[in-house]
């Protein structure tokens, strides 16, 4: 299990995620397992994603196992590379990939289309917390950010792929 999904699905208070009458923090999880997988400060602070489940402010937009897993990426660049726009440049390359493998494992990268709900129809939200749809298909697809990306903490694994995106192509 890599480091950083420990824990995984778990508010900061230690009780599960989507736990009726909560969300279920799809966004949220995969950013902060992220984050502390590749030792991104503050630990626990997962500000920068709560809008991001259900597809951003349930929307039914990009799955927020994605976009919170971008967001840990985006700070891993800009940690690791210095450079703003070369980070910019490989975070993206990376995310594109992530989404593509993504969307061939799961069918999309929408919330909407993966969950078969609409958040923000009356009474959806609390449809999706009670069907258990969160404890299934969401956790699955946080699982899947964190294979594909979790392993870019190691500086191995992250110097190889950068040095292949920054290849010249033919």
């Amino acid at each position: 299990e890599p480091r950083g999904a420990q824990g995984m699905g778990r508010t900061q208070s230690s009780r599960p995620a989507g736990r009726p009458g909560r969300t279920a923090r799809v966004g949220q999880s995969a950013f902060l397992a992220l984050k502390d997988a590749y030792g991104l400060g503050p630990a626990g602070d997962s500000s920068p994603a709560m809008v991001l489940n259900g597809g951003v402010a349930y929307s039914g937009g990009i799955c927020g196992a994605i976009s919170g897993a971008a967001l840990a990426v985006g700070m891993l660049a800009e940690q690791r590379l210095g450079d703003h726009f070369q980070a910019k440049r490989i975070a993206r390359e990376i995310i594109l990939q992530a989404m593509d493998d993504f969307a061939r494992e799961h069918e999309s990268v929408n919330c909407r289309e993966l969950i078969k709900m609409n958040l923000r129809a009356p009474g959806g939200h609390v449809r999706f917390i009670e069907s258990g749809i969160w404890r299934t298909r969401c956790m699955t697809q946080i699982e899947f950010a964190l294979r594909a990306l979790a392993p870019f903490a190691d500086q191995e694994v992250w110097g190889r792929r950068v040095a292949e995106l920054n290849a010249p192509h033919s």
